[in-house]
């Protein structure tokens, strides 16, 4: 990570009142495609992992039962509530908490995210995807700056002073390694994309004939 979890909350507290209006095509097309993946049922529990302003939260809690937003940044969330409190969204609950450590030990049916993971190194990925395998998700949506390529250094679509994307291939070994398999890969631009992990539920064992 470029910058501590406390100079990033700073960062996104300065823009809160902005961002919504300053986001690009590509992230709004990243947007719709995690929300369109993440298609929760009535009956589900969507965990949304730097939430924002809640643009993936606020768009899946009507088809949820309960939506669980966490973020860094106090003055995103503000905005994202303030946004609920308008829709009249009362299934959403927004609160401080990391990729590595969410904050949240509830029952969990789909994990969502959208342009935040990127912040982390690579190996802070690997440990943010184990600690979210251990939540026991179905679904894991990922949308996010990736390279699906060598990235364009006179082109960059991510700023390399507080960003650090990774390639896809790194990004797919990590949910492999905890468990999950990719069942979509969406290109969106040559450095950003969704990705689309499921775990099989886990067999019980049967008990032992008496």
């Amino acid at each position: 990570m470029k910058k501590s979890p406390e100079e990033h909350a700073a960062r996104f507290d300065k823009k809160a009142s902005e961002y919504d209006e300053s986001k690009s095509d590509e992230y709004r097309a990243c947007a719709n495609l995690v929300i369109e993946h993440a298609a929760p049922d009535a009956e589900d529990v969507v965990l949304d992992l730097g939430t924002g302003t809640g643009a993936i939260a606020l768009a899946l809690a009507p088809d949820a039962e309960r939506v669980v937003g966490r973020d860094i940044s106090e003055g995103m969330m503000d905005e994202a509530r303030a946004k609920a409190q308008d829709e009249g969204l009362e299934n959403v609950e927004l609160d401080r908490g990391t990729f590595r450590e969410p904050e949240y030990d509830g029952p969990v049916d789909i994990v969502t995210s959208n342009f935040a993971m990127h912040h982390l190194s690579d190996e802070e990925k690997r440990e943010a995807i184990d600690v979210i395998a251990g939540l026991e998700p179905r679904t894991f949506v990922l949308g996010d700056v990736m390279f699906f390529g060598e990235p364009d250094p006179e082109a960059p679509f991510y700023s390399p002073d507080v960003d650090d994307p990774a390639t896809v291939g790194t990004l797919a070994d990590a949910f492999t390694s905890a468990g999950f398999s990719l069942t979509a890969v969406e290109r969106v631009h040559d450095q950003v994309g969704v990705l689309v992990a499921e775990r099989s539920p886990v067999a019980e064992a049967e008990a032992p004939d008496e």
